[in-house]
């Protein structure tokens, strides 16, 4: 049985705790979705920031909602580079010890201390999916990505729960890599 995924290509975004929202865009401020995402109640708003580094800055950076419990902003390597903050690989949500970075909306400006990261690629798998195909929560995999320079891709999370919905998540360098893009299927192979 070929065990297929959806492929969603994540580019640069933040997450913000709703004090940072506030600080950012004014008290009381409540993020408005732009469009709904993959994941079961998360949505990309109509909101961006900036958002600067040692050596430069992104405009127009997305945030995602709804608030989280923490700030984190996720980039490629590529944009570690550019804007000068050596963001280590990791799963969403564990920024213990990352670079933080400074973040500028309309209504003020906030630096964290932490919390820029490469997010780690990973396939969310709703709780029946997975204990179809015999796979469990942090299980390491190899996903074959087609696209005109497929690749096979290792260390890719299996992230499990019953509030997730069946996608494989990578960044921009990855897709580039592959020649892969949105709605496109990887096969996992191990």
């Amino acid at each position: 049985m070929s065990k297929t995924v959806p492929v969603g290509v994540s580019a640069r975004h933040i997450h913000l705790t709703q004090e940072h929202i506030e600080a950012l865009f004014g008290p009381g401020y409540q993020l408005t979705e732009f469009k709904p995402l993959s994941q079961p109640g998360q949505f990309a708003a109509n909101e961006t920031v900036a958002v600067i580094g040692t050596k430069g800055q992104f405009d127009k950076v997305r945030i995602l909602g709804p608030a989280r419990p923490a700030t984190q902003l996720e980039i490629s390597r590529t944009d570690s580079f550019a804007i000068g903050v050596k963001a280590p690989v990791r799963e969403s949500g564990n920024i213990a010890g990352t670079p933080g970075i400074t973040i500028k909306g309309p209504a003020g400006e906030v630096t964290v201390d932490e919390g820029v990261i490469v997010a780690a690629r990973h396939i969310h798998f709703h709780t029946s999916d997975a204990e179809q195909w015999g796979i469990k929560d942090k299980d390491q995999l190899k996903v074959r990505l087609g696209g005109e320079r497929g690749l096979v891709l290792e260390n890719v999370i299996a992230r499990v729960s019953d509030n997730f919905a069946l996608d494989m998540h990578i960044d921009t360098d990855e897709a580039n890599a592959a020649g892969a893009k949105n709605g496109d299927t990887a096969e996992i192979i191990d």
